[in-house]
């Protein structure tokens, strides 16, 4: 099932921005998704907004100093929707913006399949839900140290996050100085030099797509150090060297998905990582989360049906996040 353009471009617009009479918007686009942001536009203006339009080339979100040199300008408004091709959460400009007072919602809208992320019934998802998921683990993040995940398909990953603050992304982006994303999940920047371990990576490949076969990935210190040289590896491999960016091979985020309604089945990244029942690995530049770590881009690594600790406490067993009295 799907739902209309113009229905997905109003949840975001009233729904989860709740933008209000008189407030500025500065729709952030490129020319893969012109038809997208016009409807954006249209809707912003419906609700009593004033919307400025800004198309910027397809590659340049992706490139974090490109974006970054090019898009400033664009940024003193009350509100900013990165609606680009790839993820503009984690460059420096929003940071910065978001710093400001501006309030701005990363919707990212590559997808694989032909078909407008506005038209997926991920967007139906009730943000309330999603925050009644997150509440279930709440209460042990403001002290978690370590975070443990697992899966039956051999993933053995420990992660830093002592002193970390922890985000929760349920689309709704309406107070002043919040940074929030379409994704609708529960993420932490990682303490960058600590992650260890493997990672049998059998979902999604970023903007990739869905893996071939699972991939092993080994991580030391912070950095992914070794994967397998099966033919989705070779891709992984292929991709991260386009960004020309050592940097980007180190571990920054963990997010786990919240979104009932998402499938991860490598149509569209952000459905991926939002896909309740996974869990993800933030590759590259966390500054936006809250962590330290820039670089050229980042992207994200998604695995099924993890059990997950923080610290001692289990918190989700095989995908399903535990009720705890």
């Amino acid at each position: 099932m799907s739902i209309a353009l113009s229905d997905g471009a109003r949840i975001v617009i009233r729904d989860w921005l709740r933008l209000k009479p008189g407030e500025s918007l500065s729709i952030l686009s490129d020319e893969l998704h012109t038809v997208e942001a016009l409807e954006l536009r249209d809707q912003a203006a419906a609700a009593g907004a004033s919307p400025i339009l800004v198309i910027v080339p397809s590659g340049s979100p992706q490139s974090g100093e490109l974006f970054d040199q090019r898009c400033v300008a664009f940024l003193a408004a009350n509100v900013i929707l990165g609606a680009t091709h790839n993820s503009i959460m984690t460059t420096r400009a929003i940071h910065d913006a978001v710093r400001t007072g501006s309030r701005f919602l990363s919707l990212p809208l590559a997808t694989n399949d032909g078909l407008s992320l506005l038209t997926s019934d991920m967007m139906t998802m009730d943000p309330a839900r999603a925050e009644l998921l997150a509440a279930r683990v709440k209460p042990f993040l403001a002290s978690a140290r370590m975070v443990h995940v697992t899966t039956e398909a051999g993933t053995d990953l420990t992660f830093t996050v002592q002193n970390r603050s922890w985000n929760l992304f349920s689309g709704v982006c309406d107070k002043k100085g919040a940074s929030t994303s379409v994704s609708f999940e529960i993420s932490v920047s990682l303490v960058e030099d600590r992650t260890e371990g493997v990672l049998v990576l059998d979902g999604s490949m970023g903007y990739i797509g869905l893996v071939a076969a699972p991939i092993r990935l080994r991580y030391e210190a912070g950095r992914l150090v070794d994967m397998e040289t099966n033919h989705s590896g070779r891709q992984l491999a292929d991709y991260l060297k386009t960004f020309g960016d050592e940097r980007m091979f180190v571990a920054g985020e963990l997010g786990i998905g919240l979104n009932e309604k998402a499938r991860c089945a490598g149509n569209s990244y952000i459905e991926d990582e939002s896909a309740y029942g996974t869990f993800h690995v933030g590759m590259g530049r966390n500054i936006a989360l809250g962590g330290k770590h820039y670089a050229n881009g980042h992207f994200d690594l998604v695995a099924f049906r993890p059990d997950i600790y923080i610290d001692d406490i289990k918190i989700m067993e095989r995908g399903e996040l535990l009720q705890h009295q």
